[in-house]
């Protein structure tokens, strides 16, 4: 069978749905590939590293619909192309199947199978085709990066000759792939970052990334906030209150706020309303990612760039993938061609195995054999399940923090002291029927154990791992009783001696070299 691509016609796409790589992978299942000339142009993809992969390059649209059995491309179809479908085609495509009622009934009268990347389920085997998150975690990125653009000063705060610059804050409304993005690119550029969901069990998340979690004080924020498969439902009329009280205390604050909150099938919810944008500072920026969908934004106009009255920027493009094509178009020609991989089980000679038993490929189905198949069914597989959150620790008061450091250094002393007064006792037991040559190199072997114990396990755990701390320890005791034993006057106890230091010593300075090269890689440039 033939798989082809043809040239996206929605205006400012750049985005294509083939690239020469999965072009590859693609022909390893059998498939001839068919490519529009010119369709990945704008991804930074020319006819000739197509043809260098073994792709055919098509000369027009209509040819390659013609000749393709599969159709893969980016946006829903327009009416046009799906009039090219026949029983025996296959589109896979972005469609929005509950915006675009009347396309999927006209390619299910048609006869035409269509599978729908918006629909892919979110269970944990359908991760690799889930498209939706591929270009989430492209528009979070893009989104600090576009904000950055239009915001007059650095992220990160600095100390300079000329004075000093304070970090930016920046506010991340919505953790979900695109926020968890937009977090993680903010705090890598140094700013300080806050960050709201309506799904408390997101907060551990957000906060291993850098980032400060805003918390509501509201009793029902847990129950109403998550739904199953880890998407925010909608929340309740007294949560949503709070969650805009929290905002406007915020808004003063904030230098660039990213949304991203969107609900399945509905149209986002308001969350950053005209007296916010109003409280914000001049110069501060917004970013709407719900823009496509209404806006989180009051002010949103989707598609533009405006400037207020009070000199906030709001942003409200829709199209950050594809400002970003080559990299969009190589994640979604992946989700693609492992989707095809599922419709080509165990096979390599190109034939689509349409099983509609199949979780993935029923959830993501909307037509198919002459009818309409959405909504589908909830999948037999348990969606990826939302972990409880743990329960949040009180903070300690200063007085409290002192009291529990005093309490442990009384505890320590106390166990410290115990050792003692045991080690002295054996020591004086063993003292009284030893021979005086035994108890002279006995006392030094137990007081480089000690001395050595001390010295190592008292360095900042930080510095070094449990493993290296014992090893050191050990190399420590053997340092401390070999030089002890230098002045014996006996020359092989002295070249013995001599060696033990030499040996301890490398594997005592190497370690913490190791130990801080392994610091290094997990610390910022």
């Amino acid at each position: 069978m033939k798989i082809g691509t043809p040239t996206e016609i929605f205006e400012g796409e750049a985005r294509v749905a083939m690239t020469p790589d999965s072009a590859l992978q693609l022909q390893k299942l059998g498939y001839d590939c068919l490519i529009q000339s010119g369709a990945g142009a704008k991804a930074g993809f020319a006819d000739a590293a197509y043809e260098a992969a073994g792709v055919t390059v098509v000369a027009d649209a209509a040819a390659l619909w013609a000749q393709a059995d599969i159709i893969a491309k980016v946006r829903p179809p327009s009416e046009e192309e799906v009039a090219h479908l026949t029983p025996e085609k296959l589109l896979i495509s972005f469609f929005y199947p509950a915006s675009n009622e009347a396309l999927m009934k006209q390619a299910a009268d048609l006869g035409a199978s269509v599978i729908a990347m918006d629909m892919v389920p979110r269970i944990s085997r359908a991760q690799k085709m889930d498209a939706l998150s591929s270009m989430a975690n492209i528009a979070g990125y893009r989104a600090v990066i576009e904000a950055g653009n239009n915001f007059g000063r650095f992220f990160t705060g600095q100390v300079t000759a000329a004075g000093k610059v304070p970090p930016a804050k920046v506010l991340i409304v919505g953790a979900g792939v695109a926020g968890l993005a937009a977090i993680g690119t903010s705090t890598s550029l140094g700013a300080i970052t806050y960050a709201f969901d309506v799904r408390p069990e997101v907060a551990e998340q957000v906060e291993s990334m850098g980032a400060q979690f805003v918390y509501l004080d509201f009793e029902e924020e847990q129950a109403d906030g998550a739904s199953s498969g880890g998407y925010a439902s909608v929340s309740s009329p007294e949560f949503r209150e709070a969650q805009l009280a929290k905002f406007r205390e915020l808004a003063p604050e904030m230098d660039i706020v990213i949304t991203t909150a969107l609900i399945p099938n509905r149209e986002a919810p308001e969350l950053w309303t005209e007296d916010m944008v109003k409280a914000m500072k001049p110069g501060s920026v917004i970013v709407d990612l719900a823009a496509e969908r209404g806006g989180n934004c009051k002010l949103t106009v989707m598609d533009q760039k405006i400037v207020t009255d009070n000199g906030v920027t709001i942003i409200g493009y829709t199209d950050f993938p594809s400002r970003m094509a080559t990299q969009s178009s190589a994640l979604y020609a992946t989700n693609i061609r492992h989707m095809m991989s599922d419709l080509t089980p165990g096979k390599t000679d190109g034939t689509v195995v349409h099983n509609m038993d199949d979780d993935v490929i029923r959830g993501a189905t909307i037509a198919h054999a002459k009818d309409v198949t959405f909504p589908p069914p909830p999948p037999k597989t348990k969606a990826i399940a939302a972990q409880k959150p743990k329960e949040k620790t009180p903070e300690l008061t200063p007085e409290q923090k002192r009291a529990q450091e005093v309490a442990a250094f009384k505890a320590q002393t106390k166990q410290q002291v115990t050792l003692l007064g045991v080690g002295a006792v054996l020591l004086l037991a063993v003292g009284l029927v030893a021979p005086a040559s035994f108890m002279q190199h006995f006392i030094v072997f137990v007081l480089s154990v000690f001395v050595g114990f001390q010295v190592i396990w008292n360095v900042s755990h930080s510095l070094h791992t449990p493993l290296m701390a014992v090893t050191n320890a050990i190399s420590s005791i053997i340092i401390l009783g070999a030089l002890m034993q230098i002045g014996s006057g006996n020359w092989l106890v002295i070249i013995l001696a001599a060696l033990s230091v030499f040996m301890a010593g490398i594997n005592i300075f190497g370690g913490f070299l190791v130990t801080r090269r392994m610091l290094a890689m997990f610390q910022k440039s």
